[in-house]
């Protein structure tokens, strides 16, 4: 099987984290969000997959010179400019020559939906297309639909009001399509597969579509990137990859080189290389591969990515820390903070509820 991974997009909701990585290659307990992305699809028998590209391609090519990651085999297409949502699966459909049924997923969007099942109803129903649906609490910021007793959805409506939502049911970001449901919009073209092929599809009768209440996220903010990350850690996901570690107590560590000197009095991660220094505690903190957290730190419900260094005395509670960045002895960062890839903060500085750029 086959799939198309969205991936171009500026990740404009996740900056500064975004500022010069896109946000598919932000690293989410040990791999990226891409690589959990694929491991997803892999289980379903997905084998092959483009990479629809155009924000800063040249970090994924980089990443995977031998065009294989997680097992399955990558091809990117690559967009001269952007092309929306509907113009870049045609395009990358196009690229990658795929001439039958295929499966399309937004690459910041982790899950456990069973795509194996949404085919099967899919080629069952002989659709042109078939959404995959789940329910939200704020339906406001999705595309909603209402289906029929057969599936068929007789209506979409991306971004409604809250409080003219027909229902609580919205577009969880995959879909399978056939060839033919783009065939009306040119390859090249700008369009959105949202707000233009499928309301029409849905007119016509030929879009489809399958409810579940699969663990689902959409991880392109930083909250819920943090409780992505979060998720994976406490274990509310089943079948999901921690990569080669071992347990130390309530610590996962990663790598032979980590160092844990500190305590640990709830489960937290620590990647390949990264050293915590004696008297520093950790709490549901994720800390990614070669971070430094030096002595007498206060680390809780927060995600520290690669390369970071937290000086003495510093505290971070609920926040992110970008990768490289420097938070120095004394330093306190709370309440949902991002601070910036190699940015460096003040010693004995208090940032709260804030983005700090680099």
């Amino acid at each position: 099987m086959k799939a198309v991974i969205l991936v171009g997009g500026y990740g404009s909701r996740l900056r500064p984290l975004t500022s010069d990585v896109p946000k598919q290659m932000l690293q989410v307990v040990g791999l990226t969000m891409l690589e959990r992305v694929l491991d997803q699809l892999a289980r379903f028998g997905v084998d092959e997959a483009v990479l629809s590209l155009g924000y800063l391609p040249e970090v994924f090519t980089s990443a995977y010179p031998t065009g294989e990651a997680r097992g399955i085999r990558l091809s990117y297409a690559v967009e001269d400019e952007p092309l929306d949502t509907g113009g870049a699966i045609r395009f990358a459909a196009e690229s990658a020559k795929l001439d039958e049924t295929f499966i399309v997923v937004n690459g910041d969007v982790l899950n456990e939906i069973d795509i194996s099942k949404v085919v099967a109803f899919h080629h069952k129903r002989r659709a042109l297309a078939t959404i995959s649906l789940i329910p939200v609490d704020d339906p406001s910021a999705y595309g909603v639909v209402t289906t029929d007793h057969r599936g068929r959805v007789t209506d979409f409506i991306e971004k409604p009001p809250r409080d003219q939502a027909p229902t609580n049911t919205v577009n969880a970001g995959s879909y399978v399509l056939e060839p033919e449901a783009l065939a009306t919009f040119g390859c090249g073209e700008r369009f959105s597969i949202e707000r233009q092929v499928f309301p029409d599809l849905a007119s016509r009768g030929a879009l489809y579509a399958v409810a579940s209440s699969s663990y689902w996220i959409d991880a392109g903010t930083p909250e819920t990137l943090l409780r992505a990350a979060m998720d994976i850690l406490v274990g509310n996901r089943s079948n999901v990859a921690i990569p080669g570690h071992r347990r130390r107590g309530s610590l996962l560590i990663e790598g032979e080189k980590s160092l844990m000197e500190g305590r640990c009095d709830s489960v937290s991660y620590l990647g390949a290389g990264s050293v915590v220094r004696q008297g520093s505690l950790l709490r549901h903190a994720v800390i990614e591969t070669n971070v430094v957290v030096d002595e007498d730190v206060t680390l809780v419900n927060s995600l520290v990515l690669p390369g970071a260094v937290i000086g003495r005395h510093a505290v971070i509670e609920g926040s992110i820390i970008g990768a490289g960045a420097v938070v120095p002895e004394h330093a306190v960062v709370l309440g949902g903070s991002v601070v910036a890839r190699n940015a460096e903060l003040l010693p004995g500085c208090r940032v709260e509820s804030e983005r700090v750029p680099s």
